[in-house]
């Protein structure tokens, strides 16, 4: 077999398409292969599909392709164009190594994709000889194509967050499958729209949003707003994470006040808001050394803690909503106004709140997912757009079906 012959094969062609010729410049750390077709070869008209269609001309085109040990490699051929019988249109035939309008080859893209679940675009871009701009619209390109295939007829319980896309106020929604544990949908901003855009794609996806039972969000006015709007038959949970954050952040509130008159608690904000079990030796052993009989401070701990126990030991509504009332009841009257706000907040939400004992309905895997994403973005150290943080969050948590395989597990299947 030739050499030829031989990378005929490698680059995956079949008649009447073969390597004509291969050039080698090691100095460039390039390798060339030139593409050609038989003469006489016939082709089907790309419009109609009509078949045994003759050769009106061509066109020359050059692809990047995997490369060859430590060298780029490319693809050159001349196109060719039919001019059909059946439909009268002179139209280009689709290579079968690469997809129409692309300058890289199908298992060039493939690699793209399965390395940008695991690395930056910078690094992908530097580690290849590639732009940024090139990757990201193939990124672009085969996550809206997966996406188009999903099917969301059976999505029923919903989990909807938020997460930092820069610094400042720049954020993206992202609605997740609560019994899937996949990403649904992904847009910029976070008031009631983002909602309605959910719904729209939701639909455009064989699903229906009266076919949303639950949905676990946080106490945001605007997602409470777009879900009563937008999925009225979706009964709202509001998350333990969410409940708890308020709840610790009221007890740093707190802290913080009385942090003026008493210089022991400077420096313990952890002390306070983590749980025992987290604290670290040095932790523990500050927070067994404060007068805790006459801290405020530990009052509102005190507060904070039986919350946790509510939500560790109640197991039915009505147990929880005993249990809730004291609380409530104990926590409006404590006399440190951070905590009777947020006990406040808390009474605002109630039938949110005790939803949860009743399905145990929670976004703690859509916690998890958001740290996927924040870890990615951590790597990349930043995204220039909305868009691309984006992209990429349905590539590392939307368990994508149709997206391409690692050319490597597609021949050697490892």
């Amino acid at each position: 077999m030739n050499s030829e012959s031989l990378f005929t094969v490698a680059l995956g062609l079949n008649d009447p398409w073969h390597v004509l010729d291969i050039q080698f410049d090691p100095d460039k750390g390039q390798i060339d292969f030139a593409v050609g077709f038989h003469s006489g070869a016939k082709f089907s008209c790309p419009h109609c599909e009509a078949v045994q269609q003759g050769v009106h001309d061509t066109r020359k085109r050059t692809w990047r392709h995997l490369n060859f040990f430590q060298y780029q490699a490319f693809i050159h051929a001349d196109l060719p164009r039919v001019r059909c019988s059946e439909c009268g249109k002179t139209t280009q035939v689709k290579p079968p190594w690469s997809r129409p309008g692309s300058g890289f080859s199908l298992l060039m893209e493939a690699l793209l994709v399965v390395l940008a679940k695991q690395m930056p675009v910078r690094s992908i871009a530097q580690l290849l000889g590639l732009s940024d701009g090139q990757i990201w619209r193939i990124l672009d390109h085969y996550v809206d194509a997966a996406r188009a295939q999903e099917d969301f007829s059976s999505v029923q319980s919903v989990g909807l967050d938020e997460t930092a896309s820069r610094r400042g106020h720049n954020y993206i929604s992202l609605f997740h499958d609560l019994d899937q544990r996949r990403l649904l949908f992904a847009c910029e901003g976070r008031d009631k729209s983002v909602v309605a855009q959910f719904v729209k794609d939701l639909e455009a996806h064989n699903g229906q949003a009266e076919n949303i039972e639950s949905i676990c969000i946080d106490m945001s006015k605007s997602y409470v707003a777009g879900v009563s709007e937008f999925l009225p038959e979706a009964e709202i949970t509001f998350d333990p994470f969410h409940v708890m954050a308020i709840i610790n952040k009221a007890v740093d509130q707190v802290r913080r006040q009385e942090a003026k008159t008493e210089p022991l608690l400077k420096k313990t904000r952890y002390v306070w808001l983590k749980n025992k079990e987290n604290q670290t030796q040095k932790q523990q052993e500050l927070f067994n050394s404060l007068p805790k009989s006459r801290l405020k401070t530990a009052r509102a701990w005190r507060i904070k803690t039986l919350l946790q126990e509510i939500y560790q030991q109640c197991q039915t509504v009505t147990g929880a909503e005993q249990a809730l009332t004291k609380w409530y009841s104990w926590a409006i009257r404590c006399r440190l106004e951070p905590m009777k706000e947020a006990a406040k907040t808390i009474r605002r939400h109630w039938n949110g709140i005790l939803s949860w004992f009743d399905g145990h309905l929670n976004n703690g895997g859509v916690e998890g997912a958001n740290s996927l994403i924040q870890a990615a973005k951590a790597r990349a150290k930043g995204y220039g757009t909305a868009r691309h943080l984006i992209t990429i969050s349905y590539l590392v948590i939307g368990k994508l079906t149709h997206l391409p395989v690692s050319p490597f597990t597609t021949r050697y299947g490892g």
